[in-house]
This record gives C-alpha cells, sequence and structure tokens, in this order.
C-alpha cells in the first residue's frame, strides 16, 4: 500500500491524495468512499453490475470478517486464496474493519479485557484479538484495523478510559500477530476530548500505515465532532491516511473532509436505497459559486414510493449517467418498489453509488480548485434552507 498527499486546502485541514493497492490497476483518489458490503458484496448490486460503477471511486470495499463466521471457516478461506479469489474480484480493494453499522455493532457492556463484544447475526460475540487476527490472515485484506472497544458518547470518563488501554493494547497484540496487508491503528476515546488525544498520540507512536478512528455514529453530537477531530488530525503525521466509521449524511463526510480524514466508512447508500428514496442533490460544479436555485433544485432525496411518481417517464435525474438513469424511469421503479420486487433496490443502490461517489468528486475538485471552504459552507446553507422550506410547506 502506497499512500501520497496530493494537494491541501488553504483554509482547512481538507486535503486530497492518491491511495495505491496491490490489487487495484490503479490509484484511489482521495477522499473517498468505502462501499458497504456483506459478504465482501455490495447489499443488492450484483458481480456482473459492478462495472457499470464509476471506476476506480468504487473498487474499494469495506468488509466485516464478523460477516463471515456464519459460513465458510478461516481454514477454508485461507485454503481458496483470501477474500479476493473467494469473491472473484481480484482488481478491488478490501478493507477489514469488525464494525459494520448495520448488523455487527460493538456492544460496550459485555467488551471485557479479554475482548470486544459484537452483536451479530449469529448472536453476541465476543472476539479476542488472537480470533480476530485468524480471521484478518485467512482473507487478506488490503487494509485492516486493529481490534477495538468502541463505547457510545454517553459513557463515563472512566469507561472511556478503560476503552482506550484495551484498544492500545489489543493493538499491540494484533500487531504482533499480523504478517501482511496495511495495518491502521483504532483510535478511540468516545467523546472526551483528552482520552481521543491520548489514543491518538499512543497510535501514532507505533509503525503502522495507517489510521482508522473509531467511536463515531453511537450517539455523538454532529456539533461536538469538528474538535474531536481535529484533536485526533493533530496528533497523526500528515503522510499516512486517516479512515473513519459512522459518518453518514453528506454534511458528516464534509465535517470529516474539513478535519483531514481520507477515507470513509458509510452505510448511507444502503439505509437510503432500503427505504426507497434516491439522492437527487445537485453535484454541479455551479453549486461551489453558490448561484441561487430554486427549491426544485435543492432536492435532497425523493421518495420513489410515492404515488407521484407512478405515471412519470423522466429518469431519476436527467443529467445522471448511472445504468439506472440511462435505461429506467421513476415510474418503473415506482412500480417495483410497490410488488416488492428486488430489482427495485439493484437499480437504486446503482444509482445512489453512483451518485454519491460523484458526491466525493466534487470534493476533491473543490480542495484543488482552492474553494473547498466556500464549498462546504454553500452546501450545507442551501441543504438546511431548502428542508426549512419543505418542512413549511408541510405545515
Amino acid at each position: 500500500m502506497k499512500f501520497s498527499v496530493k494537494a491541501l486546502s488553504k483554509s482547512t485541514r481538507a486535503r486530497t491524495g492518491s491511495l495505491q493497492l496491490g490489487s487495484c490497476p490503479l490509484p484511489i483518489e482521495t477522499p473517498s468512499l468505502l462501499l458497504s458490503t456483506r459478504k465482501g458484496l455490495p447489499h443488492y448490486i450484483s458481480l456482473d453490475l459492478l462495472p457499470s460503477l464509476p471506476s476506480p471511486d468504487s473498487h474499494l470495499f469495506h468488509i466485516s470478517p464478523l460477516h463471515f463466521l456464519e459460513g465458510l471457516s478461516p481454514k477454508t478461506i485461507s485454503t481458496i486464496g483470501g477474500l479476493h479469489k473467494l469473491l472473484g474480484l481480484p482488481d478491488y480493494g478490501f478493507v477489514a474493519i469488525t464494525r459494520d453499522s448495520i448488523q455487527c455493532l460493538p456492544e460496550y457492556n459485555s467488551a471485557s479485557k479479554l475482548g470486544a463484544s459484537f452483536e451479530t447475526p449469529c448472536g453476541r460475540l465476543q472476539i479476542n484479538p488472537a480470533h480476530y487476527m485468524e480471521m484478518i490472515s485467512s482473507m487478506r485484506p488490503n487494509i485492516w484495523a486493529t481490534l477495538a472497544d468502541e463505547v457510545p458518547a454517553w459513557v463515563s470518563d472512566k469507561r472511556n478510559k478503560t476503552s482506550v488501554d484495551r484498544t492500545l493494547k489489543w493493538a499491540d497484540e494484533c500487531i504482533a500477530l499480523s504478517s501482511e496487508g496495511g495495518v491502521f491503528g483504532a483510535i478511540v476515546g468516545g467523546s472526551n476530548v483528552n482520552e481521543r488525544q491520548r489514543c491518538a498520540g499512543e497510535i501514532a507512536k507505533k509503525n503502522l500505515s495507517g489510521y482508522w478512528i473509531g467511536g463515531f455514529g453511537l450517539g455523538d453530537s454532529m456539533d461536538d465532532r469538528p474538535v474531536l477531530f481535529n484533536t485526533v488530525t493533530e496528533c497523526l503525521p500528515e503522510e499516512k491516511p486517516r479512515l473513519i466509521s459512522g459518518l453518514e449524511l453528506p454534511e458528516e463526510v464534509l465535517q470529516g473532509v474539513a478535519a483531514g480524514i481520507d477515507l470513509f466508512d458509510s452505510t448511507y447508500i444502503y439505509h437510503i436505497t432500503l427505504g426507497g428514496f434516491a439522492l437527487t442533490f445537485p453535484l454541479e460544479q455551479t453549486l461551489i459559486h453558490s448561484e441561487s436555485r430554486g427549491l426544485e433544485d435543492e432536492k435532497t432525496k425523493i421518495n420513489l414510493r410515492a404515488t407521484v411518481y407512478r405515471k412519470d417517464t423522466s429518469p431519476i435525474l436527467a443529467s445522471c449517467k448511472c445504468f439506472t438513469c440511462k435505461n429506467h424511469t421513476k415510474a418503473y421503479i415506482n412500480h417495483l418498489l410497490n410488488v416488492h420486487e428486488m430489482l427495485a433496490q439493484i437499480l437504486l443502490e446503482i444509482h445512489n453509488t453512483h451518485h454519491y461517489l460523484g458526491f466525493f468528486r466534487v470534493i476533491r475538485e473543490a480542495i484543488k480548485e482552492g474553494k473547498f471552504e466556500q464549498f462546504h459552507q454553500n452546501f450545507v446553507q442551501c441543504r438546511r434552507e431548502y428542508l426549512a422550506e419543505a418542512a413549511a410547506i408541510c405545515v
């Protein structure tokens, strides 16, 4: 794994970079999105439809080793040759993190000094460093994060300190048992600035390929995050990539980018798709220059289950180049959703993935042009104005 910083924002910590993984033929530009998967593949997009997604932006997958506990054994996966051969995806990069924010959620009350606890499809399980590293060694991901004791925002300072102590101890044990792949040190600390700083400082002293920032999306407030993000990134070396989990909304992603985070593990696309929604917020560069737009142009997403789309023969977005928008209409997807046909989720996930990857592309362009702060402010302001106007109409 090789990473290099390419451009820096003048007024924030935002940056663009290039991530080269051994299995990916082309470097992946950052900030970038990790596609959420279930057992190594996107939730609804089949293997034959993956080439329809933007390349190489769509070649980075998040996987949770816990997904494979109910299937093949680590020994069998290792014999096959790891995840790349098991899934038939030699040109894709896999990033292994225990948590997936959908099914495998950390259960802090059941964690102990022996290992982290997770709610999984197999029930509540405790995973210790030795067991975790057995799974990592068999799967051979390109990048993997050390085991962490993640806690929600409301725990006591004493529990926060314990989580940091355990995470640092488990990091040493995981590193000692590791043999290959890019190792990302886990950084936790909940909503405690001092514990975040302590954990990041200790992890930064270790010989690692990068850093995974955990513990977000567990009851914390968006207003508290910028301070926590900056506290962590200030302690980390500039030349190594930073990965974060738990940021879902575009506004949350922009907060992370402004703090200098490079990779985002997000389940936003999955939740939007599952609800029958299609992303429609504008991606044009003109947004950066704060051109005035009407309410119709400032939509964030549309609910394709609504009867208003029953006879709408237009694509989700006329300007979108994804497979769904080029071949299907809102009326067709509305029909599929209302008859509970799985093809609806397939077409929606293709569009939403294409659109969200486009959002990250626009972020990179804004940083390169030195306009990220303006883009960030205008994007958040436009979203707020639209939501306020929409709420007023509903009343």
